[in-house]
């Protein structure tokens, strides 16, 4: 059921936070001015165009490539003011910046939203502007491994209570755990062991690392800084990234490289950091990087070509090491299980090795509740009219018997976030809602 307060204060909060209705672009005129001088013959002026065509104009390939992504994703129509985002952000490309916050809000806008889990805490952006957003709360959770994300997002969540007399007055009771997402449903029955009985309201997993992560050499994720293999998200875990160049059988390495990198260059890259354990093995990022730089071709992207190969080599070893793709379906179903009837779970992922699993797991509970062999059907018109009154940013819907999905197609980035917040341009938003 539609709920006008929460909705309203939403609206009002994502007034404030940047974002506002997309409009007409303006007319834009060309600064290129040709003139037709007599000394350009038609030949002549057949070949610039020529070769400018050959080298600006998209190929057909290139062009189907694009209709196919266009296709499989929805792109956000929300759209970020920019001088606001500048007083709030600035040019510190060091601040935590939430992913598609506006449209997290949105998801759970229309909803009475009295307990919420948020997954991965991080800086608690997202967790901040949701308890704004919605008076009504009573119940929250956050969870997070990294001790550091943790204490910056109680400080800032105490700080917001402070500040918000509605919140105070309600008494809203809010518990941080430094537990691993794959918990919480130990977490929750620890807390309140009628709260799974009755089931949370919304639950939101962003699975992307936080700035504060990436920009701190001494963890490890970062390509351009030089620090120590480690990649742990928990800092307590045994496992380092350096642990596997090191001493893990090479056909492991490999299938790092292979499956969870997505590298095609994986076998080249698997021998030489197996040979490199005869002259001491990996230790640094810098190391590793500079391996990588010598086994990539100048001729494929130069600089921006071992960029990304380092950037896929990184993001194997960093799956590996926190076990994140085994950890993230077990997850989903333990956090849907937690919700309650009209509950919802929206999920950020960031490569698609995570959005796979969503769509597949979100299809596999859809399917599920239909019965073996069931299958998740498109919602009929009205059901989806329903909803699109409330909520126009759905646009399609998978119905099943005890959940729907509300993003057929990921939610991804408007195109002002992606120019402004770099970081976000591989976002995919998804959503299930339990019936």
């Amino acid at each position: 059921m539609a709920m006008p307060a929460a909705t309203a204060s939403a609206k009002s909060l994502i007034k404030k936070l940047l974002f506002h209705s997309p409009s007409a672009p303006p007319s834009i005129t060309s600064p290129l001015r040709f003139s037709a001088a007599s000394t350009i013959t038609k030949a002549t002026y057949g070949s610039i165009t020529s070769k400018s065509r050959s080298r600006s104009e998209p190929t057909k390939k290139q062009k189907q490539k694009a209709d196919q992504l266009l296709k499989r994703r929805t792109r956000s129509e929300r759209e970020i003011d920019e001088d606001d985002f500048s007083k709030l952000y600035g040019n510190d490309n060091s601040a935590h910046v939430p992913v598609m916050l506006g449209e997290v809000l949105d998801v759970f806008a229309s909803i009475s939203l009295k307990s919420f889990v948020d997954c991965t805490l991080g800086a608690a952006g997202h967790s901040v502007a949701m308890i704004k957003a919605h008076p009504e709360m009573e119940f929250y959770v956050g969870l997070d491994v990294d001790p550091v994300a943790h204490q910056i997002a109680q400080a800032q969540i105490n700080n917001t209570l402070q500040i918000d007399s509605d919140h105070s007055t309600k008494k809203l009771r809010v518990h941080t755990h430094l537990k691993n997402f794959k918990n919480i449903q130990d977490v929750l029955r620890e807390i309140d062991g009628d709260i799974l009985n009755t089931g949370v309201d919304g639950i939101l997993m962003d699975l992307g690392m936080s700035s504060m992560q990436v920009n701190n050499a001494e963890r490890g994720f970062s390509v351009l800084c030089d620090g120590p293999l480690d990649m742990r998200m928990n800092p307590q875990a045994n496992l380092k990234a350096e642990d596997i160049l090191n001493f893990w059988p090479d056909t492991e390495v490999g299938r790092i490289l292979r499956d969870y990198g997505e590298e095609s260059n994986w076998f080249s890259l698997q021998k030489k950091i197996v040979n490199a354990r005869l002259t001491g093995g990996l230790h640094s990022t810098r190391e590793l990087v500079d391996l990588i730089r010598r086994s990539t071709s100048w001729t494929r992207g130069g600089r921006q070509g071992w960029i990304k190969t380092a950037t896929r080599v990184f993001q194997g070893l960093r799956i590996a090491v926190n076990d994140e793709l085994n950890t993230l379906k077990d997850s989903i179903h333990s956090s849907f299980d937690s919700l309650s009837s009209g509950g919802r779970l929206a999920v950020i992922s960031f490569h698609s090795l995570e959005d796979r699993i969503v769509k597949q797991t979100f299809l596999d509970i859809v399917n599920c509740g239909d019965g073996e062999g069931g299958e998740g059907r498109l919602s009929n018109s009205a059901k989806f009219d329903s909803y699109k009154e409330r909520e126009v940013w759905i646009k399609q819907m998978v119905q099943g018997s005890n959940a729907v999905v509300l993003t057929k197609r990921p939610v991804t980035p408007s195109e002002s976030e992606e120019r402004l917040n770099p970081r976000s341009r591989s976002a995919k938003l998804r959503v299930i809602e339990k019936i």
